[in-house]
């Protein structure tokens, strides 16, 4: 080679993944062909094994029992030898990475129903709705768990599979991990020329020099390294492994973590009147849900008082109208006998309480108002919430009197209005919507009746809306439907005695509040966080091995040889060994050529290595390599 600073390395021999590994990660995806593995494993020898911790597929179906004996015990002992084959086989499938891969698929295809077809755990009323407006479609899909994808049993036993591949995929290659740590890089081959990467040179410094200084070199490049006989081997990149079973293990972690949170959650709902005050308990709650193995047990011990809330909106331009602020003022406790604390919960800023999170949803307007009956005593004076209809919040609702009323003639009967509340009416030449959410122009529409409520027929009812079946309106003195629009302060006169309905001028508002416990939320979250850079490390990060041989040549000048193998013919490597041998060239130059001398080493076991270069096997698509 001269004197000149020749270290060009050469790509190309044995590939990268000597080991032919069979089950490899999410990030490779693919391998050699079992052919190739063996003869580069012959090649390579232990320098080319392990290099991920991937389990080989060595087991195929077919018979496991061998011969089976004459007679009844003979062909008990074949069937159980057969058995246990066929177990194994269905055992190593299971936890390979590519089964893994296809659970994980399954599972997202599975969650897509859930998304897009309602499901009775979140809102039955719309499943009633599906089965109504489906006839042939609602019972197909009824037999086959879509109403309820997270606890059919197709669903589960793709999740339960799933965990049991990674579980069992996961566990073997940690410990294998663990022992490679534990252990010490690989000797060099016999023949380094037959390496991806590979270089020589001639120099005149002692062997055990050349060792020493290549030995510091990749010790201070961060490779793991020790002298092995004639060479130092040093291997580095063992993130990209830890990266990998974090990803896993990641999975695993989320896996766990949601199967806890849906088991265990409870989720309900509580509309809150200012003034008025929420235990957590679940005769509290206006609609409540929760996981199969939930108790009552475990709901958080609190309660708290809404005592104010306060909405801001756009005045003008073209968002008017849109909410600005909308806060509540609570004063909470927590425990039976807790110390009063304030907080003011506002939106995507939930009250905390020990896990249990209090969340700001939903927002109205409760009116004031006073039934009095034909005596002209007070029997109803309470604030009425009303639910919003559009988002200038022109709300509807009803007002029930149950008991105590009596008419003109002292009989005992029932009351009925429906209310329709516009918070910024525009007068009568406008729509009858409010325009405004903010209580600029307020007036309460009322329809007023009299009969049986139906509340005492056992049959559950919402309390927004009024059953008119056993009803019948009052009538104005046009013999029309009794109506009219009440502003703060003014009353509508029952006919005939009848009473009266006065719109108070205090109007109160109202909160709708949500709270939910979801256990292992935060377990999920650490998992997605942890996959993420488990996944980066895993692609990124290529592990890769060194060898430096420096030995006596025939004439007594020092051989030189450098060469790098990874799990892919990456061009880092070559890149890598290139700056490495540079580096190290400047520390043991070399030396001049002689006529007498050949350039290539006469001690190269491969003579054919001189004048050809095995070409690699073909490197999966999924490595991204390209070899030179």
């Amino acid at each position: 080679m001269g004197t000149t600073r020749d270290t060009d390395v050469r790509t190309g021999g044995a590939s990268g993944e000597a080991t032919g590994e069979g089950n490899d990660t999410a990030a490779t995806g693919s391998t050699a062909t079992d052919s190739a593995a063996a003869r580069d494993a012959g090649e390579l020898g232990a320098a080319g094994a392990q290099l991920s911790t991937a389990p080989r597929d060595t087991v195929v179906p077919g018979s496991f029992g061998g011969v089976r004996a004459p007679g009844a015990a003979g062909w008990l002992a074949w069937t159980g030898r057969e058995t246990v084959g066929w177990v194994r086989w269905f055992w190593r499938q299971l936890t390979s990475m590519r089964v893994a891969l296809i659970l994980l698929f399954l599972l997202s295809l599975g969650a897509i129903p859930g998304s897009l077809i309602p499901q009775t755990g979140q809102d039955e009323t719309k499943v009633a709705d599906f089965m109504g407006r489906h006839e042939t479609l609602g019972p197909i899909y009824e037999k086959l768990g879509l109403f309820n994808v997270y606890s059919s049993v197709w669903f589960s036993a793709i999740y339960i599979l799933l965990f049991i591949s990674l579980i069992g995929c996961i566990v073997p290659r940690t410990w294998q991990f663990v022992g490679q740590l534990r252990g010490r890089p690989p000797g060099a081959p016999r023949r380094l020329n037959r390496l991806p990467a590979y270089t020589t040179w001639r120099t005149e410094a002692e062997p055990e020099a050349v060792r020493e200084e290549a030995l510091k070199l990749l010790k201070r490049r961060r490779f793991r390294a020790h002298a092995a006989g004639d060479a130092v081997a040093a291997e580095k990149g063992y993130l990209r492994e830890v990266g990998n079973l974090a990803f896993h293990i990641a999975l695993i972690v989320m896996l766990t973590a949601f199967a806890w949170g849906q088991l265990f959650k409870y989720e309900g709902n509580k509309l809150i009147v200012e003034g008025d005050g929420f235990a957590n308990t679940l005769t509290q709650y206006d609609d409540f849900k929760s996981g199969n193995l939930f108790s009552p047990d475990d709901l958080e011990p609190f309660s708290f008082v809404l005592k104010n809330f306060k909405g801001t909106y756009e005045p003008s331009g073209p968002n008017k109208g849109t909410p600005r602020t909308y806060e509540s003022d609570v004063t909470y406790s927590e425990g039976s006998d807790g110390k009063e604390k304030q907080r003011t919960i506002k939106v995507n800023e939930p009250l905390d309480i020990d896990g249990t999170k209090v969340y700001l949803v939903s927002h109205g307007y409760a009116p004031v108002v006073t039934v009095r009956d034909g005596k002209g005593d007070i029997v109803y004076s309470q604030a009425v919430p009303l639910l919003p209809l559009d988002s200038n919040v022109t709300s509807t609702g009803a007002i029930k009197v149950m008991d105590g009323y009596r008419d003109a003639k002292g009989k005992k009967d029932q009351l009925g209005f429906r209310a329709f509340f516009l918070p910024a009416y525009g007068g009568p030449n406008t729509a009858v919507v409010s325009q405004f959410p903010a209580l600029l122009n307020p007036v309460l529409n009322l329809e007023a009746f009299h009969g049986d409520l139906g509340v005492d027929s056992g049959l559950p009812q919402s309390v927004y809306q009024l059953d008119k079946t056993n009803m019948k309106g009052f009538k104005d003195s046009k013999g029309k439907q009794l109506r009219e629009n009440l502003k703060p302060g003014e009353t509508m006169k029952l006919p005939n005695g009848a009473g009266s309905i006065t719109f108070e001028k205090d109007i109160k508002e109202w909160a709708g509040f949500q709270v939910t416990e979801q256990p292992g939320a935060g377990w999920a979250l650490a998992g997605a966080l942890t996959a993420i850079f488990g996944l980066a490390a895993s692609l990124f990060i290529q592990r890769r091995r060194v060898w430096v041989r420096a030995t006596a040549g025939p004439d007594g000048v020092t051989v030189v040889e450098m060469a790098g193998l990874g799990r892919s013919e990456s061009a880092k490597v070559p890149e890598e060994l290139g700056d490495l041998a540079g580096i190290l060239y400047d520390l043991a130059p070399g030396a001049p050529d002689t006529p007498e001398t050949p350039s290539t080493p006469e001690s190269d076991p491969d003579p054919e290595a001189k004048t050809s270069t095995p070409e690699p096997p073909a490197v999966p698509a999924a490595e991204g390599a390209e070899t030179k």
